[in-house]
């Protein structure tokens, strides 16, 4: 019961494989704190086994965790927007040095 008393907010996040919970719970002293945790189905039917890993994130460390990870997924935008662009370069370029007289 006690358990049940210091959860306030849940949200599953199916993803795959892989299953994330955000969840929100209180302290004994009424405190807010977050708790991620991935779950990971692994085996093989009639014999599943379910990974777990958990992080707790503390109110003191919300801003930092959240900036930490809004620059990190910035950073995967702008690499993938990169390679995009390397990529059309590099297709453009072989095919742009082609022509007629050498067919």
């Amino acid at each position: 019961m006690e358990k049940e008393k210091n959860e306030i907010y849940s949200k599953v996040v199916r993803a795959g494989k892989r299953t994330y919970f955000f969840d929100v719970k209180s302290t004994k002293g009424n405190d807010l704190y977050l708790t991620l945790t991935e779950s990971k189905k692994s085996g093989f039917e009639g014999n599943e086994k379910y990974e777990k890993h958990k992080i707790f994130l503390y109110k003191e460390d919300f801003e930092k965790f959240q900036e930490g990870l809004e620059d990190a997924i910035s950073k995967i935008a702008a690499l993938k927007n990169e390679d995009t662009s390397d990529s059309e370069k590099s297709f453009n370029s072989e095919f742009s040095e082609v022509t007629f007289e050498e067919l």
